[in-house]
């Protein structure tokens, strides 16, 4: 197995931005609501740990940054200043680094959104999720549909490159219905779009409601396949396919750091919560950090690093990862990395009986889902996952 594997995609880093004005019904992410957050504190923390991993990872060029959370646009500019600065001096950066930011429409303010840009941020991704006010509301959005649009705006007038999320598969939401609310979407894009299916995920409030018997008028399995080929279809037509499952973008506008995930990079994962992988001395290393931010914040300010013990991943760990984000994307995966990944060649008896199947197909040395099977990807994964 190459060393440097991980060359093949490029290097990110992950900033994680734990707190929230409110925490939303459907939100499984590690987001928490706090009544004051003392951002001097928080820059200190920030910067040790990108100096510290830095002097671990080497002089690597890195690709890309995404402040992700949690709601980023509540942090200062100064500190999102204060954190680029560090980056910029810990590792040499790409001339055309992507240096993405996460808002909500509720924080969005335009003085704020420019000190961002003077910062270096460069892409701003807006949690929009709904263009429908009662939806917002149903999913506990505290933002209306003219506050998004707004918001939009001032993005727009601040970044080049703006992309924004939207949920679809909800409740009572008809065909028709995703169908007005993806194109008047299309409408508003400049280049890039996430487009999500909800799922209700345990733990959450929506799970939680679920389980009492709650939470009705959710689509059915067929209705949440029609959606996602109508969403497909649509997208396509107005110039912004599909490049992975949930995301479409013009040619030349898909997000740079997701895509380091996708195609098996390397990325360190800084804040609470926030997951990584590091190659390092030939060993490919899974990080994660503690989810109390209190707790984050307290180990690093002790002297402790702010991660938990790594993991190493084995060649069959990292096959089935690469499987699993790489056949994401329409461009799929790399036949010769993966059995060099794997240490041991593909089961061609199943490959060629997916390919009979039209759940996959094979080009130029690639392996990739079929527009059929990118429906029914769980699947696939399971058939092509190493013994």
């Amino acid at each position: 197995m190459n060393a440097e594997d991980w060359q093949e995609a490029g290097f990110g880093l992950y900033i994680h931005w734990p707190f929230c004005l409110a925490k939303c019904p459907y939100c499984d992410f590690n987001s928490h609501v706090v009544a004051h957050i003392d951002m001097e504190r928080w820059a200190r923390a920030y910067v040790s740990e990108i100096r510290r991993l830095g002097a671990e990872t080497g002089p690597r060029i890195l690709n890309s940054v995404f402040f992700g959370g949690g709601t980023p646009s509540l942090m200062s500019p100064d500190l999102v200043n204060t954190i680029l600065e560090t980056v910029r001096t810990t590792w040499p950066c790409a001339n055309d680094m992507e240096i993405t930011l996460e808002a909500n429409p509720t924080s969005v303010e335009a003085d704020r959104f420019r000190g961002y840009r003077d910062a270096g941020v460069n892409r701003v991704s807006l949690g929009i999720q709904a263009l429908n006010d009662g939806d917002l509301k149903r999913l506990g959005r505290m933002h209306s549909v003219a506050e998004a649009r707004a918001a939009f705006d001032i993005a727009r007038r601040c970044f080049a490159r703006v992309s924004f999320d939207l949920i679809y598969a909800r409740q009572d939401q008809t065909l028709a219905d995703w169908r007005a609310e993806l194109r008047e979407a299309l409408s508003m894009a400049v280049d890039h779009l996430s487009l999500y299916q909800l799922t209700i995920e345990p733990g959450t409030a929506f799970g939680d409601r679920l389980n009492r018997g709650g939470l009705r008028g959710l689509p059915d399995e067929d209705l949440g396949a029609d959606m996602y080929a109508a969403t497909q279809e649509i997208c396509e037509d107005a110039g912004m396919p599909a490049y992975e499952v949930s995301n479409h973008a013009r040619p030349g506008a898909e997000s740079r750091h997701n895509l380091i995930y996708w195609r098996m990079g390397d990325y360190a994962g800084v804040g609470p919560g926030a997951h990584g992988r590091l190659t390092l001395d030939s060993t490919r290393w899974a990080t994660e950090t503690p989810l109390s931010p209190e707790e984050w914040l307290t180990r690093v300010e002790t002297g402790e690093n702010g991660e938990l013990p790594r993991q190493a991943l084995s060649r069959e760990d990292q096959a089935a990862e690469y499987l699993l984000m790489g056949l994401r994307l329409v461009e799929g995966i790399s036949i010769s990395r993966l059995e060099n990944l794997a240490g041991k060649p593909l089961n061609h008896n199943i490959i060629n009986d997916l390919v009979e199947s039209g759940l996959i197909g094979t080009a130029h040395g690639r392996l990739y889902a079929t527009k059929t099977g990118r429906a029914l990807l769980n699947g696939v994964i399971a058939a092509l996952l190493p013994d």
